[in-house]
């Protein structure tokens, strides 16, 4: 994804508050673990059902953000009664152990599966910070991936597949809060990079065993690493490369794919890194991907968009963000949104930003969901469908942000007012897209 950079941090500002930096920490001790008392065969891990290990032809996925790592923007009461600002910070504050884990307990559990299965889902991307498998030295709390563990018991019990996500990575890697520390930005010092390796060979041994290879297809190497400012670009590169060997090297599993995100600069630069990793194998036979974010409401200029626009960027996104079906690189779009900044009037048309004039008018922005009118619920659910479809015909497979989230960003509230369907492939708008037109 293109972004303009001041554009981005006035985002970045808007919703991440900022805090100073933890220390460097040596990750290669500690590192463990959790079974959380599953069945399990000779080798200490789960029992599994090696004869499905086949990928569908879709990912058709969704986030389960905010559960193991914080964000405090989506709305979460765990933050209520202190000023944690992030996972570091909340780690810190009185009660926090009890706290975390009653939210690790509720927030998302097996009923939830279930419920997303329903809906067509196939797989969930599952955030997770380095510090569940290497913490010795820092404030945050033990026990997340024990919870990783459940969830994925639950997905291979409702045939769901995981991509296990390294969401926050040592030193931060972007000084987001989903980095699970916002301020300031250390990934690539202090010898931060080779700890990050370290953590993923721990979690390849666990995830990518060959008894996790009916459900765990993938691991995400780091996520939303920026590209500016304390990161060079070329250095993330040269780093992916290392850190997929790394991990390939000590998966049982040979078909786990080794995903990585974008770094903010889209597909189109990692072709020549996945024509070095990938060879010459058909993409469905690939083992290094790429993953991208493609949201249309944090920017100025997608702001200024009414809704035929953002249905026009979405079916360009083919040319303009994806890669072509020649190319042996896949693309997950690991995150995106529903959500765009427009305004509806009663008659079905649209204006762009969050005010309008029209008696009747509601503004996606800032009106609750649950008091949405048909109106908007069908520009929000016309825009959606044009995403899904440029996702299933130009990328590997998706992951809405997220399942558990404020207004149109959660698939739950999508699916209770009618933004989505019954299931995920059902389709109100057919044909929003021409993907027969050159670009």
């Amino acid at each position: 994804m293109k972004i303009p950079l001041l554009a981005f941090f006035a985002f970045a500002t808007l919703f991440f508050a900022t805090s100073a930096f933890p220390a460097q920490h040596d990750i290669k001790h500690g590192l463990h673990h959790v079974l959380d008392g599953h069945p399990t065969n000779n080798s200490g891990y789960p029992k599994s059902s090696l004869h499905n290990t086949t990928l569908p032809d879709v990912i058709r996925g969704v986030n389960i953000g905010n559960w193991l790592i914080l964000e405090k923007w989506m709305g979460s009461t765990i933050f209520e009664g202190n000023n944690a600002t992030d996972q570091y910070t909340f780690d810190c504050t009185n009660d926090a152990e009890s706290k975390i884990k009653s939210h690790w307990e509720t927030f998302f559990t097996e009923k939830d599966v279930k419920k997303i299965a329903s809906w067509g889902i196939n797989s969930l991307r599952i955030p997770i910070g380095y510090w569940a498998f290497s913490n010795d030295t820092t404030p945050y709390i033990r026990g997340a991936d024990a919870y990783l563990e459940k969830a994925i018991q639950w997905a291979r019990k409702y045939h769901l597949k995981v991509l296990v996500d390294c969401h926050g990575s040592p030193g931060s890697q972007n000084g987001f809060d989903n980095s699970g520390r916002s301020g300031q930005v250390k990934w690539q010092s202090g010898g931060n990079m080779a700890k990050s390796i370290e953590v993923l060979k721990a979690m390849a041994r666990k995830y990518g065993a060959k008894e996790y290879a009916d459900v765990v297809f993938g691991i995400e190497l780091v996520n939303e690493p920026i590209s500016w400012g304390q990161n060079n670009f070329n250095l993330t590169r040269n780093w992916a490369q290392k850190a997929y060997h790394a991990v390939k090297e000590v998966a049982t599993n040979g078909d786990l794919i080794v995903v990585m995100h974008d770094s903010f600069r889209g597909p189109p630069s990692w072709t020549a890194v996945g024509a070095s990793l990938n060879g010459n194998v058909t993409k469905h036979k690939v083992k290094f991907a790429i993953d991208t974010h493609l949201y249309q409401n944090m920017v100025a200029n997608d702001s200024s968009l009414d809704q035929t626009q953002h249905i026009a960027k979405a079916c360009a996104w083919k040319h303009t963000e994806l890669l072509p079906a020649s190319s042996n690189l896949p693309v997950f779009v690991g995150e995106f949104s529903a959500a765009t900044n427009i305004c509806v009037n009663p008659d079905g048309s649209t204006v762009a930003g969050s005010e309008c004039s029209w008696d009747g008018c509601q503004c996606s922005s800032n009106v609750p969901i649950e008091h949405w009118r048909q109106p908007l619920v069908e520009v929000t659910r016309k825009f959606l469908e044009a995403e899904l479809d440029a996702f299933e015909h130009s990328a590997r497979g998706w992951f809405l942000w997220s399942y558990k989230a404020p207004g149109g960003w959660g698939m739950e509230n999508l699916v209770r007012y009618g933004v989505v369907g019954g299931k995920v492939t059902d389709r109100m708008y057919h044909g929003q897209c021409d993907f027969t037109a050159t670009h």
